[in-house]
C-alpha cells in the first residue's frame, strides 16, 4: 500500500520534469514580442478551434513529428510553446527540442494565463 503513493510522487515529478528545462514567458512579454515569436499550440485541434493566441500553429503534442512540416524553416526562430496547464507543452518541447529547434520557451499560466490577462483569443 506505501508503494501506490510514492509511484504518484514519482510519476508527478517525471510528468513535470520537461516543462522545468525550458525558460518561461508572462503573457505581456509574448504579447509584446508577437512579431518576432513563433507561437505553437501543443493542445487537440478541437481545443485549438475553441479558442487559441492569435497567430498560432497547432501542433498536437501527441503528433508532433506528424506535423513538424508546420514550422518548416523556423529552425532558428523563437518557439513559445503553450497547452492548458503546461504538461504537455513540456513534452512537446523536448521532443522539438530533439528535432533541432533549439530556441523554446513555454507560456507561463499557458492558455488560462494568456486569456487572464485580456489578450485577444482567435476562433
Amino acid at each position: 500500500m506505501r508503494l501506490i503513493p510514492l509511484l504518484l510522487l514519482l510519476f508527478c515529478t517525471l510528468a513535470g520534469a520537461d516543462e522545468a528545462r525550458f525558460d518561461k514567458l508572462t503573457a505581456q512579454q509574448v504579447y509584446a514580442s508577437l512579431s518576432q515569436l513563433v507561437l505553437v499550440d501543443v493542445r487537440s485541434p478541437e481545443e485549438f478551434a475553441e479558442g487559441h493566441v492569435p497567430g498560432a500553429v497547432n501542433l498536437p503534442h501527441d503528433a508532433v513529428t506528424d506535423y513538424l512540416h508546420l514550422l518548416q524553416g523556423q529552425q532558428q526562430r523563437h518557439l513559445v510553446l503553450y497547452c492548458r496547464s503546461g504538461r504537455r507543452a513540456g513534452l512537446a518541447a523536448a521532443q522539438l527540442q530533439q528535432q533541432g529547434f533549439q530556441q523554446i520557451s513555454l507560456l507561463e499560466g499557458d492558455m488560462p494565463g494568456w486569456q487572464e490577462q485580456g489578450f485577444q483569443v482567435q476562433k
